[in-house]
Formats: C-alpha cells, sequence, structure tokens
C-alpha cells in the first residue's frame, strides 16, 4: 500500500509542479518542435525513472544496442501493463511517440505531456480515425520521429501468451521501411495487474531484438508480418517470463 501512496503522491506533484513548465515548453514548441520534443523526453523519462524507483522496479535491460541511433524506427511490443510505457520510454533513443489509447488525451496535465511527447491517439472504434492516425505516425517517422505501439491494440491479461497483431500496424514501416524494433517485456504485471490495486516490488525484463526492414522479409513474411512479429515477440517473452520465474 505504501508504495502505491507514495507513487500516487508523487505524481500528482510531478503533474502540478510541471504545469509553469508544460507552457513554456508549448511556446518553445510553436518555434521549434523538435528541441520541445527532446525537453519532453527528457523530463518524463526522469519522471518515469523515479516513479520505476518508487515501484520497486528491479530491470534488466538487454540488446539496447540494436536500437539504431541514425535514424527514426518503429517499436513493435507486447502489452501487459500500464508500467510498460513507464518502463519503456527512458530507454528509447531520440524522440518518440506512442501510440496510446483516446482516452490518455483527456486527463489533465498528462495528456498536455503526451502531446509534447509526440504521442498519436487512436480511437479504435473508429476505423477512418485509426487510419488517419497511422498516416500521422507514418509522416512522423519520415520527419525522423520514432514510433512505438503495442499492436495487441490493448493490455493482455495473459500470462503464457499475447493476444494477436494488429496488421495496420505495421504500416509505418512498410511505408517507410524504417528499421522495426521488435520490444520484449516480461514481468510487468507483477508490479501492479497480478495484485491490483497494489504495486508490488517485481524483476522485469525488457529486450530490444535486432531490427528488421520490411524489404528485408520474404514475400511471405511481408504478407503476414503481423504473425511474423508476433511470434517472434512471443517467443522471446515465454523464454525470459520462464527465466524471470526460474
Amino acid at each position: 500500500m505504501l508504495r502505491l501512496i507514495i507513487a500516487v503522491l508523487f505524481l500528482a506533484v510531478f503533474l502540478v509542479l510541471s504545469i509553469p513548465v508544460i507552457g513554456i515548453m508549448f511556446i518553445i514548441r510553436h518555434f521549434n518542435k523538435n528541441a520541445a520534443s527532446r525537453a519532453a523526453l527528457f523530463n518524463v523519462s526522469l519522471a518515469f525513472k523515479v516513479l520505476s524507483f518508487i515501484a520497486g522496479i528491479k530491470l534488466t535491460v538487454k540488446g539496447r544496442e540494436n536500437i539504431p541511433t541514425d535514424e527514426a524506427v518503429l517499436y513493435i511490443g507486447n502489452h501487459k501493463s500500464d508500467f510498460d510505457t513507464v518502463i519503456s520510454y527512458p530507454l528509447v533513443k531520440g524522440p518518440t511517440g506512442y501510440i496510446a489509447k483516446k482516452e490518455v488525451k483527456k486527463v489533465p496535465i498528462l495528456g498536455w505531456w503526451m502531446i509534447l511527447m509526440n504521442c498519436l491517439f487512436m480511437d479504435r472504434s473508429d476505423i477512418k480515425q485509426s487510419a488517419q492516425v497511422i498516416f500521422d505516425a507514418i509522416d512522423m517517422i519520415k520527419g525522423g520521429t520514432s514510433i512505438c505501439i503495442f499492436p495487441e491494440g490493448t493490455r493482455s491479461d495473459k500470462e503464457d501468451d499475447l493476444l494477436p497483431f494488429h496488421k495496420g500496424s505495421f504500416k509505418p514501416a512498410q511505408r517507410t521501411d524504417c528499421p522495426i524494433v521488435p520490444m520484449v517485456i516480461s514481468g510487468s504485471r507483477d508490479v501492479f495487474e497480478n495484485h491490483f490495486p497494489w504495486i508490488k516490488s517485481a524483476r522485469v525484463t525488457i529486450e530490444y531484438l535486432p531490427p528488421v526492414r520490411f524489404s528485408e522479409l520474404s514475400a511471405d513474411d511481408q504478407k503476414k508480418i503481423h504473425e511474423y512479429f508476433r511470434n517472434m515477440i512471443r517467443d522471446k517473452y515465454l523464454e525470459n517470463t520462464k527465466a524471470l520465474k526460474g
């Protein structure tokens, strides 16, 4: 219970005290969007690191050297916990926007930060709006901003499997041929969801697999790209989950 109380208090204080900073950053964004997004990356990454510390997350990071540093990428990851973003965002290299559900944008102050972080907000019940978000992601990658998406579309409560991946999640990589970086998160449900509403210390592993370009895949794998990456991420997820429990 103590971790939950401290985490909630920290978030509340951070968000309230950051209001003047957000105002300044929106002014900067008007003149230099890249500078504002990099400042947001620094501030939010620091806040997320503190939140991970409060939650007692013992994080093991593997394969971060696999993330290219000279171009924008598409991060593709499995999604088990609300802490997945908290854990992964401080590890990105350069400005990166996450694709999130539209409801998050309405959260006071947090929604402003997410706009500064280049996040895109998707309404999965609206096919036209969802398609526009993917087109926006393509433009952002072309402009040098990486995108992170959880192609399951929602958090999965399955400990031993992943939900099906949405094929449309891979459109930004198909249209730009940017590197696709598989991101495998294991153990994150043990921080919060497995004993909701309490936060408990847990070991978490995040592993970045070698990047793959759409053009490098066989014709069959291109056609079934969502299954190709789901199988890849699922195998590594099960391997790392087994290691955590062992």
